[in-house]
C-alpha cells in the first residue's frame, strides 16, 4: 500500500501536475454547471449564485431570461418583478439591485454587450474577481485567473496545491503551479470532484482516483 503523503512532502507543482492529470482523466467534459445561453445569461447567473446552489439557480433563470432577455430589458424592468422572479436564490433584494445595477452599467459604458475585459467586468455592480474570471473563462475562453469557489479552495488545500484559506491567496497559488491553459478547466474538474467525491464533511477517499498522492490536509474523517 503506497505511503500517504504528509503536507510537508508535497512539492506544490509536482502535486499540481499530478493532480491536473488525474482530473482530466475522471472528468475529461467538465465545464460550467450554470445553463446558460451567451456571456451576458452567464453573467447574470454567476451573480445569482453567490450563496447559493447552481441548481437552484438554474431553476431561476429560465423564467428570468424569458422575461428579461438582455441588457436593455433587464435595466427597464419594476425591481419588485426581478425580486420575486430570483427570491428562491436568497439575498434577493441585494442580487436584483446588482443584476439590475450591472445591466443599466452594461448599457451605458458597454453597448450592451459583456466586456472581455478583467477590469471592466469587476467595475460593473455585483462582479468580483471570481464572477468576472467564470465569465471570461467559461463564455470567452480567456483564462485570466482561477475561479475559487467553495470546493476549489477545499480541495486546493487537502491536495497539497495551497496552505493558503483566503479566496485570492489560493488563486495565486493555483496560478503559479498551474499552466495557464488549464486554468478554466481545472476549477471546473475541482468542483465536479468536490461534489461528487471530496465532500465537505466526509470525503470518499476510499473511492477516489486522487487518494495514492493526495496529502489529505485538514482531514478528520474520510469513508
Amino acid at each position: 500500500m503506497a505511503k500517504k503523503r504528509t503536507r510537508e512532502e508535497v512539492d506544490p507543482k509536482g502535486q499540481g501536475r499530478r493532480v491536473v492529470k488525474a482530473l482530466k482523466e475522471a472528468y475529461p467534459e467538465a465545464t460550467c454547471a450554470l445553463v446558460h445561453e451567451g456571456p451576458f445569461q452567464l453573467l447574470v447567473a454567476t451573480i445569482l449564485s453567490a450563496q447559493c446552489t447552481d441548481a437552484r439557480v438554474n431553476m431561476v433563470t429560465p423564467e428570468l431570461f424569458r422575461r428579461f432577455p438582455d441588457a436593455r430589458a433587464l435595466a427597464a424592468a419594476d425591481r419588485a418583478d426581478v425580486e420575486e422572479v430570483i427570491r428562491s436564490t436568497g439575498f434577493f433584494r441585494a442580487k436584483a439591485k446588482n443584476i439590475q445595477g450591472m445591466a443599466v452599467a452594461l448599457l451605458a459604458d458597454h453597448g450592451g454587450e459583456v466586456p472581455r475585459d478583467l477590469d471592466a467586468l469587476t467595475a460593473l455592480p455585483g462582479v468580483g474577481r471570481k464572477t468576472a474570471n467564470v465569465v471570461l473563462g467559461t463564455a470567452f475562453g480567456l483564462a485570466t485567473g482561477v475561479v475559487v469557489d467553495t470546493h476549489v479552495k477545499r480541495l486546493a488545500y487537502r491536495l497539497g496545491l495551497t496552505k493558503r484559506r483566503a479566496p485570492e491567496q489560493v488563486e495565486r497559488d493555483l496560478m503559479a503551479i498551474v499552466p495557464r491553459e488549464e486554468w478554466v478547466d481545472l476549477s471546473h474538474r475541482l468542483i465536479q470532484l468536490g461534489r461528487r467525491v471530496c465532500l465537505a464533511r466526509k470525503p470518499r477517499c476510499s473511492t477516489c482516483t486522487m487518494a495514492a498522492f493526495c496529502p489529505r490536509a485538514g482531514v478528520t474523517s474520510s469513508a
